[in-house]
């Protein structure tokens, strides 16, 4: 199994997200088993741009996770989004690959689990919803770390679809 976060800022964020989705139906050798409800969250760094819709996304694949990762970064390029961006620069599609299985992988092309799930409510929320015993390699159930964060990261709203 793997767990996509997807995010979007630009361009209608609710139709990128859900694009997003069917696009991710359709990676061969791959399975879309179930998707989250859409989140709103405001951007992480503060600066000036619209909120965020996020999901994630849980799929069954027989690709490796290199193959996975670059298929990811296909459909972003799809979505619009521009190569080399600023961190933070708000985006037509973000897709994150949060967990790969029971893997931990740390090279210079992908980490997995992603570095920063055990500190994003827009992650752990959507994740929890498809996913609440999902263990992070490394760390510890989703649900156990949603529950551990600060009391004001938990104000996402959940938008109705």
């Amino acid at each position: 199994p793997a767990y996509v976060g997807i995010g979007s800022n630009l361009e209608e964020p609710r139709r990128q997200v859900a694009s997003a989705i069917e696009a991710l139906s359709k990676l061969p050798d791959t399975r879309l088993i179930r998707a989250s409800r859409l989140y709103r969250s405001p951007p992480m760094d503060g600066t000036e741009q619209p909120d965020y819709i996020n999901a994630v996304a849980a799929l069954l694949t027989q690709l490796d996770a290199r193959t996975f990762l670059h298929a990811l970064q296909a459909i972003e390029k799809q979505h619009g989004r521009e190569p080399g961006a600023c961190r933070w620069a708000a985006r037509t599609l973000d897709l994150d690959l949060l967990v790969f299985g029971g893997q931990e992988i740390c090279n210079d092309e992908l980490t997995v689990p992603h570095p920063g799930i055990a500190k994003r409510c827009f992650v752990l929320l959507p994740l929890c919803e498809i996913a609440p015993q999902l263990r992070i390699p490394g760390l510890s159930s989703a649900t156990e770390l949603l529950r551990d964060l600060p009391a004001g990261a938990a104000l996402e709203t959940v938008l109705d679809q």
